[in-house]
């Protein structure tokens, strides 16, 4: 079974339902699933020590998964997701960038450090164990 890390924000209404579709869809393909929304850490939300509870079991599951599954709103994106795909790229676990807006001009480091780029209709069926690569064929910056 395959261990996915998911990342992306979850700081408005839209952004949580996105987290819940992909999380819906990579439960049912029957993946082991890490999604930090899931695993908020409590304890003096705000302070130094919570910052650093979340940081450590994050980067911890990243390198436990053998594939990250980000979603991306192009351009625009979170830091703490930019900064989670960048730590998998460098430790060598693969990252599947998915177009949440697939209008959206994007980001070149985004693209270049990934495996493939797909929407999150793909995910449901995108092929985990050959990971083909899609280019990102929109404008990138």
């Amino acid at each position: 079974m395959k261990r996915v890390y998911l990342a992306g924000p979850f700081f408005n209404e839209t952004e949580v339902k996105n987290i819940e579709r992909a999380e819906q869809i990579l439960e049912a393909r029957g993946f082991e699933l890490f999604s930090p929304m899931r695993h908020e850490v409590r304890t003096d939300p705000g302070s130094v020590q919570w910052a650093r509870d979340i940081f450590e079991m994050d980067r911890s599951e990243i390198d436990k998964a053998d594939v990250v599954v980000m979603l991306y709103y192009g351009v625009y994106s979170d830091s703490g997701t930019a900064w989670e795909c960048g730590y998998a790229y460098a430790k060598g676990v693969p990252v599947v960038v998915v177009h949440v807006d697939e209008t959206a001009d994007s980001n070149l480091m985004v693209h270049m450090g990934c495996v493939t780029n797909i929407s999150l209709g793909d995910l449901a069926t995108y092929d985990f164990d050959a990971l083909p690569r899609y280019e990102y064929t929109g404008d990138m910056l």
